[in-house]
């Protein structure tokens, strides 16, 4: 796991936002994974820049979403469809269907979670699967407990989760109970790993995912396993971070070309 600890907010965006445009510029039908949240807004942001400003190009991009609340159609505010839409989709020119949110809406839980997992599967894999973190350390919404080896599935959500969201909501117990989640499993199947953190709020949680033991109570640390994980995080962020020295020492070895 590479752990890439930036001056700010903005530069970690940019930072992040590079690798992603790296392999869209070398691979132009690539598969990539992403998640929804305030952490990758930036990212979000300067990769619609750089397609306006710099040509890149989305035409042949396929995508995948981690999760989505139940109950919410793509038309309501707090929808990730509807977020996804707002941050990135409208100003990028990936094709509408090709892009791949989970339905809050579906009639059948199970059979839809098999057959997003399947639609993954058919486009070849996720190429590069953009994550943040939770406060508590879930992933997606993995929230702790859940099996490092799961699948896309209908999960409950904890209370932690629901006190974390009801800020984008207008009365708490409008925070839907239940989402859609890509499994750790099926995240850790990606070929790359990119997980963007921030925030002084965050740092207890980048800290026990990056180093402390591999466990289903911080999903995730199961990161540790991937082959190809990178971490961009800001200066607040990585505060509880104990090989801070060595994370720092690698980057001016790579940068010094050696």
């Amino acid at each position: 796991m590479e752990v890439v600890i930036c001056a700010n907010y903005d530069e970690m965006s940019k930072q992040a936002a590079q690798v992603v445009a790296d392999l869209v510029r070398a691979k132009p039908d690539a598969v990539l994974g992403f998640a929804t949240g305030t952490s990758p807004i930036g990212l979000y942001k300067e990769l619609a820049r750089m397609h306006k400003a710099e040509g890149l190009d989305f035409s042949e991009v396929t995508t995948f979403n981690l999760d989505e609340y139940a109950g919410l159609d793509g038309t309501h505010p707090q929808s990730y469809r509807r977020f996804m839409n707002e941050n990135l989709f409208n100003h990028i020119n990936v094709p509408k269907e090709n892009t791949n949110v989970p339905s809050g809406t579906a009639a059948d839980w199970r059979e839809f979670c098999d057959e997003y997992e399947e639609m993954i599967i058919d486009a070849g894999g996720i190429d590069l699967q953009v994550l943040g973190i939770g406060s508590d350390g879930h992933v997606a919404f993995n929230e702790p407990g859940s099996s490092l080896g799961s699948a896309t599935r209908l999960v409950y959500l904890t209370k932690q989760t629901l006190d974390d969201n009801s800020r984008f909501f207008d009365r708490p117990e409008d925070v839907p109970r239940t989402a859609i989640s890509m499994g750790v499993g099926t995240i850790l199947e990606a070929h790359q790993c990119l997980m963007v953190v921030n925030g002084a709020n965050k740092a207890a949680a980048l800290a026990a995912a990056v180093e402390g033991p591999v466990t289903s109570m911080i999903t995730a640390s199961a990161l540790q396993w991937h082959p190809d994980t990178i971490v961009f995080c800001d200066e607040p962020a990585a505060a509880g971070l104990k090989m801070r020295d060595y994370y720092d020492w690698i980057q001016k070895q790579k940068a010094a070309g050696e």
